[in-house]
């Protein structure tokens, strides 16, 4: 079978499994480059124009990243007409291009989330894990969110796509090393 080309829109399939009684775990192929995805997911200008579903009525408020170690981030949503909510935690561990590890501190049973990226022949397979302090957490987050990833990384695929298109790459700016703090309004809506 042969490969498609970078430019056509990907059908890589996301999948969501629950491996244990604590861990979910999502993983998908991205057609790029480690560095470039890991641009995506650590710049708060390219994360917030991918991060939320289209299809929810949700809009980023604000995001703000600060990709270091011990550093942290925060997420502001507004769901229709409801006010709005805050998603926040700090980094414990950052290796440029490889692996990214926050907390989600809004609650107290917030999981730990890792996200690997490994890089073969030019595509990036991500996976992220989610790890949840107990099985009741986990049974009380349920997998709707991390069913979403499948229409948010399909959104992820898209930027990727209209940023190799243009000649710009997510990441590329920061080549040497983990992106610099990236704060800001999110500017507009995912209506």
């Amino acid at each position: 079978m042969a490969p498609k080309p970078e430019s056509a829109p990907t059908s890589n399939e996301t999948t969501v499994q629950r491996t244990s009684d604590f861990e979910l775990v999502v993983t998908r192929l991205f057609n790029a480059p480690a560095d470039i995805v890991f641009g995506a997911w650590t710049d708060a200008e390219l994360f917030k124009q991918w991060w939320v579903p289209k299809s929810m009525n949700m809009s980023l408020l604000s995001c703000e990243m600060d990709a270091r170690v011990g550093s942290g981030y925060r997420l502001e949503f507004r769901s229709g007409d409801s006010g709005s909510v805050a998603f926040f935690g700090r980094y414990l561990e950052v290796i440029p291009y490889a692996k990214v590890v926050w907390t989600n501190d809004e609650s107290a049973d917030g999981p730990i989330t890792t996200v690997t990226f490994e890089e073969r022949d030019g595509a990036t397979h991500l996976t992220l894990h989610e790890r949840y302090p107990s099985r009741d957490t986990l049974d009380a987050a349920g997998t709707s969110s991390a069913e979403a990833m499948g229409e948010i990384f399909g959104q992820l695929d898209e930027l990727l796509i209209r940023r190799s298109a243009n000649g710009s790459h997510p990441g590329s700016e920061s080549r040497t090393g983990v992106p610099p703090k990236s704060t800001g309004d999110a500017g507009g809506t995912n209506d």
